[in-house]
């Protein structure tokens, strides 16, 4: 199968680069997987086409200020985003102008709160930096380490110094960094929001809970490796992201008591969907786990745990759209985006949503 096989068109004006007022008040596209039937609501009304005793998976990762904008020990400006933590504060980062930033290179953030030096260049061409703080950073050009319990967890100083990052394809400033993260995010690690989930409310989890309907959270760090392009040609020759997941005991408990029911689960968002999917059993039974994953879901996959999906539209080419058209099939899937640019939709993290089932 080829990776044009999942190109559609998109005006570029359909692109959400702000967040609507209400998180709730997104539109919601319903797309039937076995009919191809397509139905047009809002997120409100999302309750009414659940059933009780439904179980939604949620994504609690909560998205790191991993943006930092700091300068070279020359003087040059330098952007760093921070990927994911390799060790204690070595961390896979991105990082521009990528011609400056070469191994040796000696990074300083803020006033000197937080330094780092390039230690390394990944196969992908991501840097690996290994940051300490100002006590013990650049002094008089020469480079100084310490005692590992002396070293600044980088967490900590990113609440200070990191900005939010957002996909490349939103050019404005988000006003409120919180309209970046999920309601329910506890567990901080991602490098991009699961987007699914910013239609969720207090109030719409809490009438959900009323009605009988299941909420289990999971964790999976969501890294920018989603928004990376399919550049192979044949899409199995595409080399998927690998990404830190955790099921907890209540959540496989939950969810398998719903399989067990004979219920509908229902992941909210395909980083759900891709650690069920990588979890779950021939009968799609969930076990308690903690690791990574680098599954790669696209047309002729057969899914073992979830019945249902909920998501925002995505790029297209991209393996969050093979994922999509793997479950409801992708002439279903590629005619509902068609659907979705005549109505004006809006696409994309801050666009409006799909329910599959």
């Amino acid at each position: 199968m080829k990776t044009s096989d999942f190109n559609f068109e998109l005006p570029k004006e359909l692109i959400a680069q702000t967040p609507i007022e209400n998180r709730e008040g997104s539109r919601l596209l319903c797309l039937n997987r076995k009919t191809g039937k397509i139905q047009h609501s809002y997120f409100t009304e999302l309750i009414d086409l659940l059933e009780e005793g439904d179980c939604l998976v949620f994504n609690d990762s909560r998205v790191m200020p991993a943006r930092l904008l700091g300068k070279r020990e020359t003087g040059g400006a330098v952007e760093v985003l921070l990927l994911s933590e390799r060790e204690d504060n070595v961390w896979e980062c991105l990082t521009r102008p990528g011609a400056k930033t070469k191994p040796g290179t000696r990074l300083i953030f803020g006033e000197g709160e937080l330094t780092g030096i390039i230690t390394g260049i990944t196969e992908d061409g991501n840097r690996l930096i290994d940051f300490y703080n100002s006590e013990f950073g650049i002094r008089n050009s020469e480079f100084y380490k310490t005692t590992q319990q002396n070293r600044p967890p980088v967490l900590q100083l990113l609440n200070k110094l990191g900005k939010m990052p957002l996909p490349p394809y939103i050019h404005e400033e988000l006003n409120d960094p919180e309209r970046y993260q999920t309601v329910y995010a506890r567990e901080t690690g991602s490098a991009a929001a699961p987007t699914a989930g910013l239609h969720f409310t207090e109030k719409i989890l809490e009438d959900m809970k009323a009605k009988g309907i299941k909420l289990a959270f999971m964790t999976l760090h969501v890294g920018l490796g989603t928004f990376r392009p399919v550049k192979a040609d044949d899409i199995e020759d595409h080399k998927m992201h690998s990404e830190y997941f955790i099921i907890p005991p209540e959540a496989a408990e939950t969810i398998n008591n719903t399989k067990a029911e004979g219920k509908r689960v229902i992941a909210v968002g395909t980083t759900s969907c891709r650690a069920l999917e990588a979890i779950a059993d021939e009968n799609g039974k969930i076990k308690t786990y903690s690791g990574y994953t680098d599954i790669f879901i696209y047309p002729g996959y057969e899914f073992k745990c979830i019945n249902g999906l909920i998501t925002n539209f995505h790029l297209p080419e991209s393996t969050l759209i093979m994922l999509v058209s793997a479950f409801a099939g992708r002439e279903y899937v590629l005619n509902a985006y068609k659907e979705a640019v005549r109505e004006r939709y809006r696409f994309f993290s801050f666009g409006d949503a799909m329910l599959l089932v």
